[in-house]
């Protein structure tokens, strides 16, 4: 027979029951931590080893690094999308980043093409085929998210003209770079250097290229004023003159590598990302997921938080905080702490065109370096020219972006040299942003901070500060000829 109970042992229960479900309801809906400060929520895990602030490339790759290397990442933005200053924008975004807002009309799509026709790179740079970015996406198997295409060519100017860099006997031949006799001390320059190889002292022919300077290299085979500055400028990728009375090897590692490269691929040493560079940090993002990072894209950082001995130890964004022990970013996350200095500025100018860049024989991409010397400047100027071959405009447009370290108080006079390459520009956008660098290397106030992206046109400066982070960070050294050598294939996981 059941057993029925009277009203009040159900009203008791039923009781019971509120207070378990009220206890419930007082309970935290999250992690409570004793670093935590009153009426404050964790950010996400609340505790991590590394927190990265931007998905800027540089910042990206070292959070797929960490994170590989078993670090606990949380990646912050305060952007709705991936890249900060590295991004590729349609032409919407574009238009909108410098016109404060305002959205392109319709006769701007009309003559150019369609959003989805666009991944225009606000800094574009080449990545050379056998340089540090490369064996840094080998290693990291990034390769796998992206698809690269090598440019068509990489020029140099002088006296008012572009060529053609020789890398090659043949092109050294063919070129018009070079007068008769000087070609073939440039190419007895070139085998000399592709034959040397730093572990085997024979094929140093007496030379201690660790004592000798680049300059003392370079009377040796006689070359002329004009051959060091396209050699030293076009294919070393020096930034300035400093390098001829620095120890030679460097310069002829940067040199061979550049031949190296033009060999992988016959025609520039540089390859460049299909949909442009934009690819690259999401690419980095993703390994960083795969590895257990956590990412947040429109996440303000409203302050990084110090303690009484000046180290970071978390980040707030609202009312909720994270904790870390290394804290990376772009110096706009650090600059109301004083923790970058201005050390100049870059001005860009984003070019669109309807046709190749004259004298050119109408390649569809190419790289061109004016040497500083060719105008009694200190830096050079860079161009990058990018068309619908990389599938980042819409056929038969074309995107040349002039970039230099600025001298003056003129600094869209200072791309004029540049400009007058391009012929007919349809539309441009220009832009003088200044150049931070850190005050500090870290490891005092646990804030790893990256340089801003200079004016080059390619990736290895970005590279060298990567490495330089990452080293810091950790106090590893990363090796990235014996990482690019024995990663597995990527069929092979």
């Amino acid at each position: 027979m059941a057993d029925f109970k009277g009203d009040d042992e159900v009203a008791a229960a039923a009781d019971a029951v509120a207070d378990v479900k009220l206890e419930e309801e007082k309970a935290p809906e999250f992690p409570q931590f004793p670093w935590l400060p009153p009426g404050k929520k964790p950010l996400a895990d609340g505790e991590y080893d590394c927190i990265v602030m931007g998905t800027g490339l540089k910042e990206c790759v070292l959070s797929g690094l960490l994170a590989t290397a078993g670090k606990k990442v949380l990646h912050v933005d305060r952007n709705s999308y991936y890249g900060a200053d590295s991004a590729s924008l349609n032409l919407s975004n574009l238009f909108a980043k410098f016109n404060n807002g305002k959205q392109p009309e319709q006769r701007i799509f009309d003559v150019l093409g369609q959003n989805r026709d666009y991944n225009v790179d606000l800094i574009p740079k080449c990545i050379m085929a056998c340089g540090k970015l490369v064996k840094m996406l080998i290693h990291t198997k990034v390769t796998r998210y992206l698809e690269f295409r090598s440019l068509d060519a990489s020029y140099v100017y002088r006296n008012g003209k572009i060529y053609k860099v020789p890398a090659t006997k043949m092109e050294v031949v063919s070129n018009g770079l070079l007068g008769l006799f000087e070609k073939r001390r440039m190419i007895n320059f070139l085998m000399y250097l592709q034959s040397y190889d730093e572990k085997k002292p024979e094929t140093h022919k007496g030379r201690d290229l660790t004592r000798m300077t680049m300059r003392q290299l370079y009377d040796e085979y006689g070359l002329e004023k004009g051959t060091r500055e396209f050699v030293g400028h076009a294919m070393a990728l020096q930034l300035n003159d400093d390098y001829m009375d620095q120890p030679a090897l460097s310069t002829v590692k940067a040199i061979i590598m550049y031949c190296y490269s033009v060999d992988r691929y016959g025609k520039s040493p540089y390859v460049y990302p299909m949909y442009g560079l934009g690819g690259l940090p999401e690419g980095f993002s993703r390994l960083c997921a795969i590895h257990g990072g956590t990412f947040m894209l429109n996440r303000s950082v409203d302050e990084v938080l110090f303690d009484n001995e000046g180290k970071a130890w978390g980040i707030r964004g609202d009312d909720e905080i994270a904790k870390a022990k290394i804290f990376i970013g772009d110096p706009s996350y650090f600059q109301p702490y004083q923790k970058c200095r201005e050390i100049g500025k870059v001005v860009r100018s984003i070019c669109f065109l309807n046709h190749p860049i004259p004298n050119t024989n109408d390649v569809d991409s190419l790289q061109i370096i004016i040497p500083s010397t060719q105008l009694n400047r200190k830096n050079d100027i860079y161009v990058v020219l990018i068309s619908n071959s990389h599938q980042v405009t819409a056929a038969g447009k074309y995107v040349a972006i002039c970039s230099t370290v600025v001298e003056t108080s003129e600094p869209m006079r200072e791309l004029a040299p540049a400009l007058g390459l391009l012929g007919t520009i349809m539309t441009r956008f220009d832009d003088v942003v200044p150049l931070y660098e850190p005050l500090a290397d870290g490891r005092a106030d646990n804030c790893y901070i990256s340089k801003s992206f200079d004016a080059t046109s390619h990736f290895e400066t970005t590279s060298l500060d990567v490495i330089d982070m990452y080293e810091r960070i950790t106090g590893e050294k990363l090796d990235l000829d014996k990482m690019a050598d024995s990663a597995p294939d990527e069929d092979g996981y």
